[in-house]
C-alpha cells in the first residue's frame, strides 16, 4: 500500500514539473527604483526552498528550547535503570542467602531516587537475618505512610520479626494495625497470626484463626488438627474452677477431637480429681473404642467409685480378648479388681501384666494387695521393686 502511494506521488511531482517547465509565465517584484524578475517555476522552488528551511529551522529552535527537559528525562530514566538493575540485584542476593550484598544492593537502590517500598523492605529483611535490629527498624520506618500495598509490605515484616524474636504481642500488634487497613486477611497474614496466637498461648485465637485457614483451605488437614488438638489439650490443661466449668469445656470439644487419646488422656484425670468417675469412664470408653491406646487403658482403673466398678471391670474384660497380651489393660484390669476387693483376680492380672511389661504402677498395686491380704513381706518386696522405677 505504501508502494502504491509513493508512485502516486511521483507521478503527480512528474506531471507538476513537466507543467511548470512548459509554463511561460513569470513573477515580477517591482520594488522602486528595482523591478525584479523570475520564471515562475523558480519562484516556485524558491518558496519551496524557502518553506523547507523555515521548517527546519522552526524543528531546531523547538528542539533547543525541549533540550534541558530531553536532558533531565534521560538523566531520570538512567537513575531508574540504575535503581531498577539494583533491587533486582538485591532480590536476588536476598534469596540467596546473601543477605550483607542484598542490603548493599537495596540502599544503593534507595540512593539512586527509587522511591519504591520494596528496597526499604529487603535491606530490613536483610538486617534482620544479619542481627542488625536496629538497622533494620530504621529501613522499615522509611516506609510508613506509603501506599496501601507497601505499607502492608512493612506490617507482614515487621510482625515476622518480631515472631522471630519471640514477641508475639508485638507480632499481633502490628497484624492489627494491618487488618485496619485491608479490607480481607489475607493468608499470609492468617498464617503468622497462627503462630503469633500459639506463641502467646491465646488457644482461643489459635482456634479462631485455625477455622478461617480452613475456610479457605490454605491449611494442610494434618496441621490443623495438629494445632486445634494443642489448643484444647492446653485448655484443659489449665486449673478448671469446678465440676461445671469443666464439663462446659469439654462441651464445646468437638465430638472428633473428644476421642483423641491425647485430649481424653489429659480429661480424664481432671474429672477424677472432681470425683466424676462417670464422666470419666465415658471418655476412655469411647476414645479406647475409636483408637485403642495401651497408655490410656491404664487410666481405666484409676476410678474408685463402688457404684461403676462392676461395669468398668465387665467393659475391660470385653476388650481383653481382642487384647490379651495389652499390659496396660491387664494393669487396669489389676487395679479395678483391687478396688472391687476381687483379690484373686487382681493378683492374676497384676502378675500377667508384669510378666508382658513390668512397670511402677503394676508393683504399687500388688504392694498395695499384699497389705490387704495381710503379707507385709511381700509388700515390702514390692515397694522395692516399685522404687526401681523412675
Amino acid at each position: 500500500m505504501k508502494f502504491l502511494v509513493w508512485l502516486l506521488a511521483l507521478f503527480t511531482a512528474a506531471v507538476t514539473l513537466t507543467l511548470f517547465a512548459r509554463n511561460p509565465g513569470y513573477v515580477l517584484f517591482v520594488y522602486p527604483p528595482y523591478r525584479i524578475e523570475l520564471s515562475l517555476t523558480l519562484f516556485v522552488f524558491g518558496l519551496l526552498l524557502l518553506l523547507a528551511l523555515g521548517y527546519v529551522s522552526a524543528r531546531l529552535l523547538i528542539g533547543l528550547l525541549h533540550l534541558p527537559g530531553h536532558v533531565r528525562s534521560y538523566r531520570e530514566q538512567r537513575a531508574l535503570g540504575q535503581s531498577r538493575a539494583a533491587m533486582m540485584e538485591a532480590l536476588s542476593a536476598f534469596f540467596e542467602g546473601r543477605y550483607a550484598a542484598a542490603e548493599k544492593a537495596a540502599v544503593r537502590a534507595m540512593e539512586s531516587g527509587d522511591r519504591s517500598g520494596i528496597n526499604p523492605i529487603i535491606a530490613a529483611r536483610s538486617a534482620h537475618e544479619l542481627r542488625e535490629f536496629d538497622k533494620r527498624d530504621h529501613y522499615l520506618a522509611s516506609v510508613t505512610g506509603k501506599s496501601v500495598g507497601e505499607n502492608t509490605m512493612r506490617l507482614i515484616a515487621q510482625s515476622e520479626f518480631m515472631l522471630d524474636q519471640k514477641q508475639p504481642h508485638s507480632a499481633l500488634s502490628a497484624l492489627n494495625e494491618l487488618n485496619n487497613t485491608v479490607h480481607h486477611k489475607h493468608v499470609g497474614a492468617l498464617q503468622l497470626e497462627l503462630r503469633a496466637q500459639q506463641q502467646a498461648h491465646n488457644w482461643d485465637g489459635v482456634l479462631s484463626t485455625v477455622a478461617q485457614l480452613e475456610k479457605r483451605s490454605a491449611i494442610p488437614g494434618l496441621t490443623a488438627l495438629h494445632a486445634k488438638q494443642q489448643a484444647w489439650l492446653e485448655k484443659l490443661n489449665m486449673p478448671q474452677q469446678d465440676l461445671k466449668a469443666l464439663t462446659s469445656l469439654w462441651k464445646s470439644i468437638p465430638d472428633a477431637l473428644k476421642k483423641e487419646s491425647k485430649i481424653a488422656a489429659v480429661a480424664t484425670p481432671s474429672f477424677v480429681r472432681f470425683n466424676d468417675c462417670k464422666s470419666a469412664q465415658q471418655i476412655l470408653t469411647d476414645s479406647l473404642n475409636t483408637h485403642w491406646d495401651s497408655d490410656l487403658v491404664t487410666l481405666y482403673g484409676d476410678c474408685k467409685e463402688g457404684n461403676l466398678l462392676s461395669a468398668q471391670i465387665n467393659q475391660a474384660e470385653k476388650w481383653l480378648p481382642k487384647y490379651p497380651d495389652d499390659a496396660g489393660l491387664l494393669l487396669a484390669l489389676g487395679k479395678l479388681c483391687l478396688n472391687q476387693s476381687l483379690w484373686g483376680k487382681a493378683q492374676s492380672y497384676l502378675d500377667a501384666s508384669i510378666s508382658l511389661q513390668p512397670s511402677k504402677a503394676a508393683y504399687t498395686a500388688l504392694a498395695q494387695l499384699a497389705e490387704k491380704l495381710n503379707k507385709p513381706d511381700d509388700a515390702s518386696k514390692y515397694n522395692q521393686l516399685a522404687s526401681m522405677f523412675n
